[in-house]
This record gives structure tokens, C-alpha cells and sequence, in this order.
């Protein structure tokens, strides 16, 4: 028997929501934190020299192997850390919502309400100069955002192919957090219930490094992540708070989520794009 969620829904499920804080250098909220209200969402959140630990103890909790790009797998965990992009599909606007699926087969789809996606080898500072010194990367060197809006929604297939798929457990490293609760990831299950709204942690040193993941309750799937990155989006002219402007601009690095595995009944055609 292949290893599949149940896409049935549950009852007297809840929105949760928890207030997380950034983690310092000095934090000990390094491990999991286990929201006690149903259903039971267990977060790992942190910032400053904490993302490196926090990050490893995400993967352990996701299991080995990284299956990285290949053939469906039914345990361990996928990783996108952009830095093996063609430098063709590099800081454009144009970056294919199913990159991660179709070329390189690691079952995650991507859409933004905006206009385009880009993945950027210079921290966007071809966008705007003033960036190169607002955004830094987890995993050298590159970083990824929405263009023409502040959201990525997040999707998953069994990996290479067009079969629905839902997840253990999803992670995402921030770059430049700076307003408390401006950044984001809300995650709903394979019929489209919120199981959580968890605020991303604020920077807390000079690398500006923020992490926040999430793992689905026992026996649920995590089928669509809903990233918010800070409360404007990168355009030119458009500056960070700390460099003069009005709005907290933040982009992403790595992605970490458990094994896609298929959820029964669901099933799309076409190309594969989102």
C-alpha cells in the first residue's frame, strides 16, 4: 500500500493562531513550540545565530533522506535553496511557478497574486540598489520573492508528477524581518481548512535571518502554505523601513518540507504549472 494522507475532512477544527517572537543570540527558543488548541501544530521558530540549530533540528523532526530532485519517495524531506537555477531564469521576473516540479523534480508548486516570480544572485539589488544592504542569504547566494505583490502560495505534487500531494512539515528561512507580524506563513489542509497563522520572528542580529516552519498534526497533510513577506513589495524606488521607507520588505531563502505524498481522490491534468 503506497503511503497517502487522508484527504477526509476532520470536525470542530479551529484557526490558531500564535504569536511567536524573534529569537536572539541569547534565546534558548530553539526547539519546537506545540500549540495546545486543536489541531496540534508543533512550530519551530528563530532568528540570529538560533536559525542554523533550529533549521537542523526541522530537518530531524522531517526525517532523512533529502531525497533533493528525483523519483517520489515516500519518507524524508525535499530542499529548494535556488542556488542551482540556470543563470537564464536568474533575476527575471518570469521564474516558472513549477521550476521545482518539472525541471528539477522536487514536488512544489508556486503562484503569487502579483505579476511574476524572480530568484536574485545580488539580493535584488538589480531591482534596487538600496537592497544589497537590507537582504542576505541562509544558503549562498541566491534569494527568491514575489514580484508585484508580497505573497507566495505554496503547493505540493508527488514529485515529477501531476498527482496532488500533501506534506509532514513546511519551513522557510526570512531575510530582513523587521516589523513583528508583517511576515508570515498560514497553512490549510487538502480540503482547504487554516490550520495555523504563524508570525515570522523579527531580526535579531546583523545577518537579519529569520526561520519559522511548522509541523501538520498527526495524520493531517499540509497541502498549501501561504508565505507573506513583510507588508510591501521590492520595487524601484521602493525602500525597507530601515533604510528610509515605509514598508518592511523581506525575501526568502530555503524551503524545507517533508516528503509529498499523494492525498487519495485528487488528482489535476495539464502541464503541471500552478
Amino acid at each position: 500500500m503506497p503511503n497517502v494522507f487522508s484527504s477526509r475532512p476532520l470536525t470542530s477544527l479551529c484557526l490558531v493562531s500564535l504569536a511567536l517572537v524573534g529569537c536572539g543570540d541569547s534565546a534558548t527558543e530553539t526547539g519546537p513550540l506545540t500549540v495546545s488548541n486543536p489541531p496540534s501544530i508543533t512550530a519551530f521558530s528563530a532568528s540570529g545565530a538560533n536559525v542554523g540549530p533550529t533549521v537542523t533540528a526541522f530537518r530531524a523532526n522531517l526525517g532523512d533522506p533529502n531525497n533533493a530532485a528525483g523519483v517520489p519517495a515516500t519518507s524524508g524531506r525535499r530542499e529548494v535553496n535556488w542556488d542551482a537555477v540556470p543563470g537564464g531564469q536568474t533575476n527575471t521576473n518570469t521564474f516558472p511557478g513549477n521550476f521545482f516540479n518539472v525541471n528539477s523534480t522536487r514536488g512544489l508548486l508556486m503562484a503569487t497574486p502579483g505579476t511574476g516570480l524572480r530568484v536574485s544572485d545580488n539580493n535584488f539589488s538589480d531591482v534596487d540598489a538600496s537592497y544589497a544592504a537590507q537582504f542576505n542569504n541562509f544558503s549562498p547566494v541566491r534569494t527568491f520573492s514575489a514580484v508585484g505583490s508580497n505573497v507566495i502560495d505554496v503547493l505540493f505534487n508527488q514529485a515529477g508528477t501531476l498527482q496532488p500531494a500533501g506534506v509532514t512539515g513546511f519551513g522557510v528561512v526570512f531575510s530582513d524581518v523587521d516589523t513583528v507580524g508583517s511576515s508570515s506563513i498560514e497553512l490549510f489542509d487538502s480540503v482547504g481548512t487554516s490550520l495555523a497563522v504563524l508570525p515570522a520572528p523579527i531580526r535579531s542580529d546583523a545577518t537579519g535571518l529569520s526561520f519559522l516552519a511548522a509541523l501538520a498534526p498527526q495524520n493531517r497533510a499540509i497541502a498549501r502554505v501561504r508565505i507573506t513577506l513583510g507588508n510591501g513589495n521590492l520595487a524601484a524606488g521602493n525602500l525597507d523601513i530601515s533604510a528610509g521607507g515605509t514598508q518592511d520588505l523581506v525575501v526568502v531563502d530555503d524551503f524545507l518540507y517533508g516528503e509529498p505524498l499523494p492525498i487519495p481522490g485528487r488528482v489535476i491534468a495539464g502541464s503541471g504549472n500552478v
